[in-house]
């Protein structure tokens, strides 16, 4: 079983009249690069969630954010009425004791003096009620990453399955052309030899010489190298979650031995397979960067 380090989860609820919404989205990242963006009032449990977080995703480029939305009027300003009627008789008395001008948009003239606009305190305290509201819709959000996390990893096993598969099949098919070429190479040999006339050479020591270069050319134990590594790829999938640096370091292992039989290749057929696993190889190494 494999997750992916992508994922993105939503979650809300309301508690009196404060809607508390939880958001967390990630991306694949080689360790876990967390951000956390929450309101004021919740700021003291900063720590607790940052731990709830780490524990539950592991690895991955974490965006988490908590905030509280309710009416704007309630939540930031208050009219201090008695205050204001006060403000608005003193205008009258001023012009009718002294001539002073009431002016015409005394509304706005009110709103502007001292004190007539009261600011409510936006750092409330933090009852117990309310965390769990909040905690538990943290929570929500980070077990619906999760399960986007979960249903992307069963999306990237099914490729990489069937990637190995080909990688598998396309080595297999070389083993024809393998038998085919060391005929081809011996008779390539003596007939090189018998196009210069008067010429005697040791048979023995040709059969030594050619002996020599065909083991230089065999590829049976990259082959070999090459099928464990498929197994020990697919036995990983099989495992627990959290194996995308070992599944990236057994891809690289693979790579190696397909670059070898490349480099062995000495027939046009050969090389074309030898590209095709390069293909199917590529096409993993991208994708397992995004395995937690």
């Amino acid at each position: 079983m494999i997750l992916s380090m992508t994922g993105y989860g939503k979650a809300s609820a309301t508690y009196n009249d404060k809607k508390i919404t939880a958001e967390i989205k990630s991306l694949n990242s080689k360790a876990l690069d967390l951000t956390v963006r929450i309101a004021g009032s919740y700021r003291e449990k900063e720590m607790e969630l940052r731990a709830m977080i780490s524990n539950a995703l592991l690895r991955g480029k974490v965006e988490f954010s908590l905030w509280i939305e309710r009416d704007e009027v309630e939540q930031t300003a208050k009219l201090n009425i008695p205050l204001m009627q006060k403000y608005i008789q003193q205008f009258y008395e001023a012009n009718s004791q002294y001539g002073i001008p009431v002016p015409e948009n005394l509304t706005e003239v009110i709103l502007r003096m001292p004190d007539a606009v009261s600011k409510l305190d936006a750092t409330e305290e933090l009852t117990e009620e309310e965390w769990e509201v909040a905690r538990s819709v943290s929570e929500q959000a980070v077990n619906q990453l999760m399960d986007f996390r979960t249903q992307e990893g069963k999306a990237l096993e099914q490729k990489f399955r069937e990637k190995v598969d080909n990688i598998e099949e396309l080595m297999k098919s070389i083993e024809p052309y393998e038998k085919s070429r060391t005929e081809k190479i011996r008779q390539r040999m003596v007939d090189a030899l018998s196009a210069i006339p008067e010429v005697e050479y040791d048979r023995g020591r040709l059969e030594q010489e050619m002996i020599f270069y065909i083991e230089k050319l065999d590829i049976n134990e990259e082959k070999q190298r090459l099928f464990h590594h498929l197994g020990y790829f697919r036995e990983t999938l099989d495992g627990e979650y959290g194996q995308g640096k070992k599944l990236g370091f057994i891809a690289q292992e693979m790579g190696r031995e397909i670059n070898t039989t490349g480099s062995k290749s000495n027939q046009a057929k050969m090389q074309n397979i030898v590209v095709m696993m390069k293909d199917e190889l590529e096409q993993i190494k991208e994708q397992v960067l995004n395995v937690l």
